[in-house]
């Protein structure tokens, strides 16, 4: 079964033609970074007209790498929610549009689970049950994956994920957008125990998270050296921002999966991308004879390949939509 997918949650213009579920024929992505780089992150009117702009030639170069057309596929697929909503609208109209003129069926996709699907792309044989860490610039969620289709939310955000403090971080200390990257570069020369950064746990279990604290926590010890004319080591001051995350990122993690008696865990969303936090996670997994898997880079960022993979299950499962299908800016997981 051959689906084209669709991306546009956010500032990655994305088409996939992904096979069977794990058979990546193409994965075409159009990044706006340079173009949101000079307001320091994504603004949802620009992301939005770019992605109107872009999204037929990333479509038309999908089919063309995958060397299919359009009525040779069996499906389209597209995300539907969360996200930025006019940047979904773009995607879901899309979607729309060709599965209407192709007498296709049409796949909505939810985008965390698309995230957590990406690990199946690269080992097939990972299987549920196992709990996946989702962390990006939008989302910090520990996910119990039951099977393809049920997941259960252990853990959330109740503030700011996870990136959105690496980018405002990475603001104050003048380092560029996107912050995770910035940060991960500026840590290596740094001692990441210099500074003492809080680590909170949040809810009843003690599993969610909360990264405002963190952040404020920076931009105060910044401020306050600023005031008194002390100079700022700013390696140092990334390297025990980027510990302090990692350690309760990881932490939960490992401490969820030991709760709910599960010897599998994974990583994914762009977070996940962070070199320090995927070898702490593997290391911790080793360390409590637990396997991990982690997508490579590029599957950890928004793409439409992951798109195609959970819509393979979706559409297995019966889950279809119809020409009323809307975007859904804050859809919740379940």
């Amino acid at each position: 079964m051959k689906i084209l997918a669709i991306e546009s949650s956010c500032d990655e213009t994305a088409a996939a033609v992904v096979e069977d579920g794990t058979k990546v024929l193409s994965n075409v992505i159009n990044t706006q970074i340079d173009l949101h780089k000079a307001f320091g992150g994504v603004v949802p009117e620009v992301a939005s007209r770019k992605h109107i702009e872009n999204i037929s030639d990333v479509i038309d170069i999908a089919l063309a790498e995958a060397e299919v057309s359009l009525s040779e596929v069996d499906a389209i697929a597209v995300t539907y929610g969360p996200g930025l909503v006019g940047a979904l609208l773009v995607g879901v109209s899309t979607a729309k549009a060709l599965a209407f003129a192709a007498k296709k069926p049409l796949i909505p996709v939810h985008h965390i689970k698309g995230h957590i699907c990406a690990n199946y792309i690269e080992y097939p044989d990972f299987k549920p049950p196992f709990i996946c860490l989702v962390a990006s610039g939008g989302h910090s969620h520990i996910v119990y994956v039951k099977d393809y289709n049920t997941y259960e939310v252990l853990a959330k955000t109740g503030d700011d994920a996870a990136g959105e403090a690496f980018d405002k971080v990475s603001r104050v200390l003048g380092l560029g957008y996107p912050g995770g990257p910035a940060i991960q570069e500026c840590a290596k020369s740094g001692n990441p125990d210099a500074i003492r950064f809080p680590r909170v746990n949040m809810g009843d279990s003690g599993f969610d998270f909360s990264f405002s604290g963190v952040k404020t926590a920076v931009i105060n010890y910044i401020h306050n050296a600023e005031q008194k004319g002390l100079e700022i080591n700013k390696a140092d001051i990334a390297a025990s921002f980027q510990n302090a995350v990692i350690d309760v990122l990881s932490g939960h993690l490992i401490e969820c999966a030991k709760k709910y008696k599960t010897k599998r865990i994974a990583l994914a969303g762009g977070v996940a991308a962070n070199r320090p936090l995927r070898e702490r996670c593997e290391r911790l997994a080793h360390e409590n004879n637990m396997e991990f898997v982690c997508p490579s880079m590029k599957l950890c960022t928004d793409n439409a390949a992951m798109i195609g993979c959970a819509a393979y299950y979706e559409y297995r499962a019966g889950k279809l939509a119809d020409m009323s299908l809307n975007a859904i800016a804050n859809l919740a997981l379940g």
